[in-house]
C-alpha cells in the first residue's frame, strides 16, 4: 500500500530497551530488542491483524505506535504526520484520533471511578486543556448515546466497575475508546480475557463500529481464528520481527513462510477425519532471547527448512505476489537488510500520556 493511500505507516520500527547493571552506579549491559525493524501499513476502514507468540513485540509495537513508549529508531506516520518527531503538546492533539483498547477489561479500569466518569475522562482530559468544547450536559449526552450504542444500559451509568461481568467491562472499555471519535483503534488482544461466548459478541460488535464510523483496527491476537474473522489484512511477527503480510484469506489458503506455515497448522479442524490425516508442523527448540543480536534470520534456530544463507544474512520483507510479502530466502537470493548496530543511539523511553 502506498504511503499517500494510508492512514498509518510504520517505518522500520525499533524498540530497544537497556539492561542495566548496579544499584546506585548503572552500567548498560545489552539491550531488549523487543521491536526490532517492523514496517507495515494500515489504511482506512481497513483491519490489520497482528499476530503471533506471547513475547514476540506486539503489544509493544501498539504503544511504541500510540507513543506511551519512544522508538529507538523509525518512523510512525499517521495522516502525514511523523508521530515520533512530535512534541508531547502536539502528539496529545493527535492522540484524538489514535485510541486504544486493552487485553484486561479488569485492570484496565479504574475501580474508584463509576461509568459515566470512566467513559467522559477522555472527554473532560481535552476540555480542560482547550482541545475540545463540550458543556457537562453534551457530555453527560454522548455518554450515554456510547453506553447505548455498546449494548449497556445508559441506567448503569453510575455503577462502579466491580458491579459488571468481564464482557460489560470490555463494552465499557469500547465506548471509552469511541469518546473521541477517533479514526484509528489500537486494540490490543481485547478478547483473550474474556469467554469463547463473549468473545464472538464483541468481535462483532467491533465489526458493526468499524462499518458505522469507518473506523480503522490494528488488531493484535494470538488466537488465528480471531485474527481471521476480524481481520482484512494480516502480518505475522515472530521475535520484533515481521515474518509475511498478506490479504487475510490469501495468507491462510497459501501460507509462505515457515514460521506462518506452523503457525496455521496449530489450528484445530473440527472433522476429526480430516484433523487424524493432517500433518502437523512441530517447531524445535524455543525462542532465543531478544537480547541477542542477530546478523541472519531471526528464525533460523527453529526453521525446519533453513540452508547456510540464513544464518549469514536477515531476508528483507519483500513482494512475492500482489498484496503478500514474505521475508525468506526460501523464495528467492534478495538482498538482505543493513545490519542492526551493536549500540542503539537513542533508548526507548516511556513517554506521558
Amino acid at each position: 500500500m502506498d504511503r499517500s493511500e494510508s492512514l498509518l505507516t510504520v517505518e522500520n520500527l525499533k524498540v530497544h530497551f537497556p539492561l542495566q547493571e548496579g544499584i546506585i552506579v548503572k552500567k548498560t549491559v545489552g539491550y531488549i530488542r523487543a521491536v526490532d525493524g517492523v514496517s507495515f501499513s494500515l489504511g482506512s476502514g481497513e483491519t490489520l491483524g497482528l499476530v503471533g507468540e506471547s513475547g514476540c513485540g506486539k503489544s509493544t509495537t501498539i504503544r511504541a505506535i500510540n507513543q506511551l513508549y519512544r522508538p529507538t529508531a523509525g518512523k510512525v506516520i499517521f495522516e502525514g504526520k511523523d508521530l515520533t518527531s512530535l512534541s508531547l503538546k502536539d502528539l496529545l492533539a493527535v492522540r484524538k484520533d489514535i485510541q486504544m483498547i486493552f487485553q484486561d477489561p479488569y485492570a484496565s479500569l479504574n475501580p474508584r471511578m463509576v461509568v459515566r466518569d470512566i467513559i467522559a475522562e477522555p472527554l473532560e482530559i481535552y476540555v480542560q486543556r482547550g482541545l475540545l468544547s463540550m458543556s457537562k450536559k453534551e457530555i453527560d449526552e454522548r455518554v450515554e448515546g456510547l453506553m447505548d450504542r455498546v449494548g449497556l444500559s445508559p441506567l448503569y451509568k453510575n455503577r462502579y466497575p466491580h458491579e459488571f461481568s468481564g464482557g460489560q467491562r470490555q463494552r465499557i472499555g469500547i465506548a471509552r475508546a469511541l469518546a473521541l471519535n477517533p479514526r484509528l483503534i489500537l486494540a490490543d488482544e481485547p478478547v483473550s480475557a474474556l469467554d469463547v461466548s463473549i468473545q464472538s459478541q464483541i468481535l462483532n460488535l467491533l465489526k458493526d463500529l468499524q462499518e458505522e464510523y469507518g473506523l480503522s483496527y490494528l488488531f493484535i491476537a494470538h488466537d488465528l481464528a480471531v485474527i481471521e474473522y476480524v481481520s482484512h489484512r494480516v502480518a505475522v511477527m515472530y521475535l520484533g520481527k515481521i515474518m509475511e503480510v498478506a490479504r487475510s484469506e490469501e495468507l491462510y489458503r497459501n501460507p509462505l513462510h515457515p514460521y506462518t506455515q506452523a503457525l496455521l497448522s496449530a489450528i484445530p479442524i473440527p472433522d476429526p477425519q480430516v484433523e487424524a490425516k493432517r500433518k502437523r508442523i512441530i517447531l524445535s527448540g524455543d525462542v532465543p532471547s531478544p537480547d541477542v543480536e542477530r546478523k541472519g534470520c531471526y528464525f533460523y534456530d527453529r526453521c525446519p527448512r533453513r540452508m547456510d544463507v540464513c544464518r549469514e544474512r536477515i531476508p528483507r520483507l519483500v513482494d512475492r505476489e500482489e498484496g503478500h510479502q514474505v521475508a525468506c530466502f526460501l523464495y528467492g537470493d534478495e538482498a538482505e537488510e543493513e545490519p542492526a548496530p551493536g549500540r542503539p543511539q537513542s533508548l526507548a523511553r516511556s513517554s506521558a500520556h
